[in-house]
């Protein structure tokens, strides 16, 4: 059992790498940089489309991921 959560957090990683490295990125300049992105803070922008999907995938798989070592850890300090 230890061994197959394991497995699953070791590939659940390198997917959620990659579904992290494929979300648009949501600076547009350098001045952007300077402010720390707060006018997109505020401001009422909205994920849609691939975007909202790639937000939610990378969510729900960082929780799934977190949930997956916590039981890890119970099962290691069982052994």
């Amino acid at each position: 059992m230890y061994s197959f959560i394991l497995g699953a957090v070791i590939v659940l990683s390198i997917i959620l790498i990659i579904a992290i490295m494929m979300q648009p990125s949501k600076q547009n300049s350098a001045a952007s940089a300077f402010t720390g992105g707060a006018d997109q803070l505020f401001g009422k922008q909205k994920a849609r489309g691939f975007e909202a999907v790639m937000q939610r995938a990378t969510a729900v798989m960082g929780a799934i991921w977190m949930i997956l070592l916590f039981v890890l850890v119970l099962l290691s300090s069982t052994r």
